[in-house]
C-alpha cells in the first residue's frame, strides 16, 4: 500500500483533534503500520501527548525547521516501534512571516519562493516511501499550517464536536478542503465527519448530531465518540504505562476501523 496521508481538522478548538490524532497514531503503530505524525499546531498539544514532554523541548528541531530547511529526517523524533514524529513548537506560528518576509524566528534570512500551500507537500516527498501513514495535527484555524497540511493529503477527517459553533464552521471548513483540492497536487478530499466529544447528558448535542448526518449523510462516520473521563486523562497520562489506556482507546476503536475500511475502499 502506498502511503495515505491523512490530517485531522476544523477550525475550531476543543473538538479533539489532537487527542484523535493521537489514538489514531497509536492504533496504526500497534496494528503493524509504519507511521509518522506531523503537529501543524504551534500549542503543540500532539507533540505533548506523544513524547511526554513540553512542546518547547523541541525549539530548533521542530517541523517549522524541517520547512525552512527542506530537511524532514533530521527532525524526525523516534516515538516507538513504527511510530515518528515530527514536533511542534509555539514558533510554528511564525511560519507566515517566514513565508513572506523570508525572516525566521532565529533572525536568520531563508528566502522562500514557491507556492506557500505547498511547503509540507514538497519536503513530505523525502520521506513517504519511508511510511504507511502519515496522520497530521492541525490548528483550530484556517491558517497557512492548516493550507499547508491539506494539500499535503489524500485524506481529511473532519472533526465535529456537538455545538451550534461548530456546526456553522462546518461549511467553511469543507470549502477550505475543496480549496485544497483544487490547488493542490493530492486530490485531497474528505473522508468522514468524526462526531466526537458528544455529552449525552445534553438534548442539544443528541439534535446536533442528528443535524450533521442529515446534511452529510454519506460522510458521518456511524461511531459517535462519548466524553469519557479516561480520554480526557490521557493528555495526563499518555499512551505509557496508562491504567486508563484501555478504557481511552475503546471508545475509538470502532471509528479507527471505519477509517481504514474507508482509506482501503478509496
Amino acid at each position: 500500500m502506498s502511503c495515505k496521508v491523512i490530517t485531522f481538522g476544523i477550525q475550531k478548538g476543543g473538538c479533539g483533534k489532537s487527542t484523535t490524532t493521537g489514538i489514531v497514531g497509536h492504533l496504526l503503530r500497534e496494528d503493524g503500520y509504519r507511521v509518522l505524525a506531523i503537529d501543524m499546531d504551534s500549542q503543540g498539544n500532539l507533540t505533548e501527548l506523544l513524547t511526554g514532554q513540553p512542546s518547547n523541548e523541541f525549539i530548533g528541531r521542530s517541523v517549522l525547521e524541517a520547512m525552512q530547511h527542506h530537511d524532514v529526517k533530521s527532525y524526525l523524533v523516534p516515538i516507538g516501534e513504527n511510530l515518528d514524529l515530527l514536533p511542534a513548537t509555539n514558533f510554528l506560528a511564525t511560519l507566515p512571516r517566514w513565508i513572506y518576509t523570508g525572516k525566521t524566528y532565529k533572525g536568520e534570512t531563508i528566502p522562500f519562493s514557491g507556492n506557500p500551500s505547498l511547503i509540507l507537500d514538497k519536503v513530505l516527498e523525502q520521506v513517504r516511501d519511508g511510511y504507511d501513514f502519515i496522520i497530521i495535527d492541525t490548528p483550530p484555524s484556517l491558517s497557512e499550517q492548516t493550507t499547508n497540511a491539506l494539500c499535503a493529503s489524500e485524506y481529511v477527517v473532519v472533526l465535529f464536536e456537538s455545538s451550534n459553533w461548530c456546526y456553522s464552521a462546518i461549511p467553511n471548513f469543507m470549502d477550505s478542503v475543496e480549496s485544497a483540492n483544487e490547488f493542490g497536487n493530492r486530490d485531497t478530499k474528505v473522508i468522514g465527519i468524526l462526531r466526537t466529544l458528544n455529552d449525552v447528558r445534553r438534548t442539544d448535542a443528541k439534535a446536533f448530531n442528528e443535524m450533521i448526518e442529515e446534511d452529510y449523510p454519506d460522510a458521518v462516520f456511524q461511531t459517535v465518540i462519548t466524553r469519557k473521563a479516561p480520554v480526557g486523562r490521557l493528555a495526563l497520562y499518555g499512551f505509557n504505562e496508562n491504567p486508563e489506556l484501555k478504557q481511552a482507546l475503546d471508545p475509538y476503536k470502532s471509528f479507527y476501523k471505519e477509517l481504514i475500511e474507508r482509506v482501503k475502499g478509496e
